[in-house]
């Protein structure tokens, strides 16, 4: 009786030490991010959320950004540029399917890109790859793209999540149902709680070490500290409390990652909307403004000042701060100046970031001192996407713009903050033909100073990317040269 005591006691701890060590075998992901995309659908929407679910993920382009910023092939194993530079030849990738079974060709990448072009198109990037003029389908692995004029960025632009490759069966239903070629596959979406994803075991590339990965949706940045330290999440991409991380770097049990985005965190204006249709105005904004404040107070020191629409970390940024620095008595004068000495009412509309929402408080309290009254209205994601982007019902805004080495938005007229300025259109378009790397960058610094010079918007600082994820977690990265969480590298340390 003692021996079969003995025996089963031993077998009792060998079948526990296996069912621990399956247990620190895990093989799945919970992921958590602060805004709900309002559709799947990224060539549709202007919504970064979308991307920081699917890009990479689940949909992919012809090119792709890896974590350092490059332009890698992706659907495209390889690409000939004409010595014109009109004309772009891809070979496609061999072998590669939809996550419904169905054949990706050249047929599906003409179909892609010409629904992007379309008089119809909802692409929020469509300017982007306005230079194409025509996508011909050479063979099923083989797809040429003939430019009006030569595209400097064109390589660059096929990477963004905006032109993704979609199959012509699956558009009528993908922004509840997308259908990608990735190394995950789209399983379920509960609004307002999590999306569910799980490996692609078809995928033409390298299979994802994961195989499985569900993406939380956690607004609030006291839930966000109680789902980390609960363990409840494993990673929370940009972690929206940065006064919590010296918390979390002191506990073993967490890795705290701190890199750079592509987002220019920026006090956007309606340039259309009195008074800011009044330069005066707006330069009186931008010298109310005290940059070092926003990030000490919003931000807990994270973040770089910029003083406009460019990335610091990109080798043609041009430092122009001191052109638009705090000077409340400045500010106070160019009011006067503008016929504005007594102030004026306006809107600040704050959509749910920390940096907005915060940040927005202290902007609201250093405009209040030159005289100018900015009532707060807190509004959800979908809510700023249909009244401020779409809509152009705001006077002032907050948001970070997190889409890769973006000024060229600055050329479209009718993009948010309604700027309409024909000679920074025109040289955006020259920098658009124009591949020579010592004009292209002469020309990227001559666009800064003129968005500056016209005080389109109060240009804040460049986020921050702040994460939190357990200590055993690796592939991760560090740096957001657009706002992705690409989990296809992504494994659990042994």
């Amino acid at each position: 009786m003692k021996h079969f005591v003995t025996r089963l006691a031993a077998t009792s701890l060998l079948a526990l030490a296996a069912s621990m060590g399956t247990a620190q075998a895990k093989s799945d992901i919970t992921v958590a991010v602060q805004l709900e995309p309002p559709h799947l659908d990224p060539t549709s929407a202007a919504a970064g959320a979308i991307d920081t679910v699917l890009y990479s993920n689940v949909f992919e382009g012809l090119t792709r950004f890896m974590a350092d910023g490059s332009i890698v092939p992706g659907l495209a194993k390889s690409w000939e540029i004409s010595d014109d530079g009109l004309t772009y030849t891809f070979s496609l990738q061999e072998g590669v399917t939809f996550h419904d079974g169905s054949s990706m060709d050249a047929e599906d990448v003409k179909f892609s890109l010409d629904r992007i072009l379309a008089e119809d198109s909802a692409n929020a990037q469509k300017a982007l790859y306005a230079a194409i003029a025509s996508v011909e389908v050479v063979d099923p692995l083989t797809v040429k793209l003939t430019l009006s004029e030569p595209n400097g960025n064109m390589l660059f632009n096929l990477a963004w999540g905006d032109a993704v490759i979609v199959a012509p069966e699956s558009v009528e239903n993908i922004k509840q149902m997308p259908i990608g070629t990735g190394a995950f596959k789209f399983v379920e979406w509960v609004q307002s709680d999590r999306i569910e994803l799980t490996r692609n075991a078809e995928y033409w590339g390298t299979p994802a070490a994961l195989e499985a990965a569900t993406f939380k949706f956690i607004s609030d940045p006291t839930a966000a500290f109680a789902a980390v330290m609960a363990e409840d999440v494993d990673y929370f991409y940009a972690f929206p409390a940065p006064e919590n991380l010296p918390q979390f770097e002191a506990d073993p049990r967490f890795q705290v990652i701190v890199g750079s985005t592509e987002g220019e965190t920026i006090l956007s204006t309606n340039n259309k909307m009195p008074p800011f249709d009044n330069p005066l105005v707006r330069q009186a904004v931008a010298h109310a403004i005290d940059r070092q404040a926003i990030i000490d107070g919003a931000m807990f020191g994270y973040g770089t000042p910029i003083g406009t629409h460019f990335a610091p970390h990109n080798p043609a940024y041009k430092d122009l701060t001191e052109q638009s620095n705090y000077d409340p008595e400045k500010s106070k004068a160019l009011l006067a100046e503008a016929g504005l000495a007594d102030g004026f009412e306006t809107t600040l509309y704050l959509p749910p970031p920390s940096y907005a929402r915060r940040g927005g408080e202290i902007i609201a309290a250093q405009l209040a001192e030159v005289g100018i009254t900015a009532t707060i209205t807190n509004v959800e994601w979908a809510q700023w996407l249909e009244s401020v982007f779409r809509g152009k019902d705001f006077g002032l805004t907050i948001v970070s713009h997190t889409e890769p080495m973006d000024i060229g938005i600055y050329a479209n007229p009718d993009y948010y903050f309604q700027y309409d300025n024909p000679d920074f259109q025109a040289l955006i378009t020259k920098l658009n033909s124009t591949t020579d790397p010592e004009m292209r960058t002469q020309m990227m610094g001559d666009a800064q100073q003129m968005i500056a010079d016209d005080y389109v918007n109060g240009y804040l600082f460049q986020l921050a990317q702040l994460s939190v994820a357990k200590a055993e977690l690796q592939g991760l990265w560090a740096n957001a040269p657009t706002q992705a969480t690409d989990l296809t590298g992504v494994s659990w340390s042994e």
